[in-house]
């Protein structure tokens, strides 16, 4: 796609995915899986439930053995087994992609992986101008212009503080109120 002149594209500390073993990132379109897993080498994903149904997606998304959000206890058993694997785990925690006109909300599956198997997360900030492929776009909807992607690797989040004198319930709900305020502040502070 650079090549033929659809999208650019600009890189920033993807040597910080090297050692990552749970990547989260926010979701501004249908690319950003394309990207990340081009540049995890041993990457899973957790995928909504319905792509597993889908007659255009269900062979891809089985043959690559991703994990599938249907049932939580179950998606944070496989996620533990994923990590303790050596595989990096690519999670959006909006659970889709971001509409442009909303603020980011992040569901609590992603911190609550993040507690319930005691790892630490590598953010990933991804920004699209002009926005395509969002969830309020028909994959047909191109834009007037070209696409640019810039996506920005930071330093490890260390989630040890949330492990201590908190049971995993609470230390999750305010790991998820900690990741989208840091998402929000990085984002705007990046732009």
């Amino acid at each position: 796609m650079r090549l033929l002149g659809v999208l650019s594209y600009q890189l920033e500390g993807v040597d910080k995915l090297r050692d990552a073993k749970l990547i989260l990132s926010n979701h501004p379109s249908l690319l950003d899986v394309v990207f990340l897993i081009s540049m995890v080498p041993n990457a899973n994903c957790v995928v909504k439930g319905k792509l597993k149904r889908n007659f255009f997606t269900r062979g891809a998304v089985k043959a690559a053995g991703y994990i599938m959000n249907e049932e939580a206890g179950d998606v944070i058993d496989a996620a533990k087994r994923v990590i303790e694997d050596g595989q990096t785990l690519i999670i959006f925690p909006e659970g889709t992609r971001t509409t442009p006109a909303e603020g980011i909300r992040f569901k609590r599956g992603a911190a609550n992986i993040a507690i319930r198997t005691g790892t630490d997360i590598t953010p990933v900030l991804i920004y699209c101008t002009p926005p395509t492929l969002t969830g309020s776009d028909h994959w047909y909807q191109v834009p007037a212009r070209r696409v640019h992607f810039r996506i920005l690797v930071q330093d490890p989040l260390e989630i040890g503080l949330y492990l201590k004198n908190m049971a995993p319930s609470r230390g999750s709900r305010k790991l998820n109120v900690d990741l989208v305020d840091h998402f929000i502040r990085e984002l705007e502070a990046h732009e």
